[in-house]
């Protein structure tokens, strides 16, 4: 089964308050697909905080101590520091420039995935960021539901960031909220081609496609933040991003 990713032309620019869904369909109508039982559509990160509202004003946030302590360590924005320590359980590791923390939604990624490119809401002044949405997977749960709703197929919606990795360099798209597709497919007692049967493979799907998607979207000033997926290899079924992150006791880099 071939796999095809169609990224949705002619997005605007999302603005807080604006309707995903309808984006999305009028996206559709402009690529000329009709959703099926089966398609995934995959949001970047960025358009789903823009639309609920996420965006903070640097203008409007007072540093405690412990951000001005982040900020000497970081040589980030106080205001930054005291947002990244907000959005934050733990602050894992510090060196000029970048904060890793464990995000308070439970995965490990730098200065709390919050993002300063091409956030800045019409007509406003001030030095605007934008935060993760407060619950990712309720927010693609919401999408989907209505999605589900006005087309009557069966789907997934997946929203996605780009996030780095401990062992390699370079960002790559990952999943930070899910609903209707597996996080992970555990492959172990699967046989392989000559009958050994798999004992501790276990795939992340959901990354996999994440990063195909994100390799659509682009980083800078590409414009396209859907894309619709459709001939996902696996059996949809009710996901989360819980399922995919490693618990703290298997975790060998903290």
């Amino acid at each position: 089964m071939a796999l095809t990713l169609t990224p949705l032309p002619n997005i605007p620019l999302v603005q807080p308050g604006d309707d995903l869904v309808n984006l999305i369909l009028l996206g559709l109508e402009r690529a000329s697909l009709t959703l099926e039982d089966g398609d995934i559509l995959v949001l970047a990160q960025k358009i789903v905080s823009k639309a609920e509202t996420r965006l903070v004003n640097l203008e409007t946030v007072t540093p405690s101590p412990s951000a001005l302590e982040l900020s000497k360590q970081t040589g980030k924005d106080p205001r930054l520091a005291e947002l990244i320590l907000r959005e934050s359980n733990e602050i894992l590791r510090t060196r000029p420039g970048t904060a890793i923390v464990e995000h308070r939604l439970g995965f490990v990624c730098a200065n709390a995935g919050i993002d300063h490119s091409n956030v800045a809401p019409l007509q406003q002044p001030g030095e605007w960021v934008l935060l993760l949405p407060e619950n990712p997977d309720r927010s693609a749960a919401m999408i989907r539901t209505r999605l589900e709703s006005k087309s009557g197929k069966r789907l997934g919606v997946m929203i996605i960031d780009s996030h780095g990795r401990a062992w390699r360099l370079g960002t790559v798209g990952v999943a930070i909220g899910l609903s209707g597709l597996p996080g992970l497919i555990d492959e172990r007692g699967w046989q392989d081609l000559f009958g050994y049967t798999l004992n501790i493979t276990v795939v992340g799907v959901a990354d996999e496609l994440a990063a195909a998607a994100s390799l659509m979207m682009g980083q800078a000033a590409e414009g396209t933040p859907i894309v619709h997926v459709r001939g996902f290899p696996y059996p949809l079924r009710e996901g989360s991003l819980q399922e995919i992150l490693r618990p703290k006791e298997q975790d060998m880099f903290r």
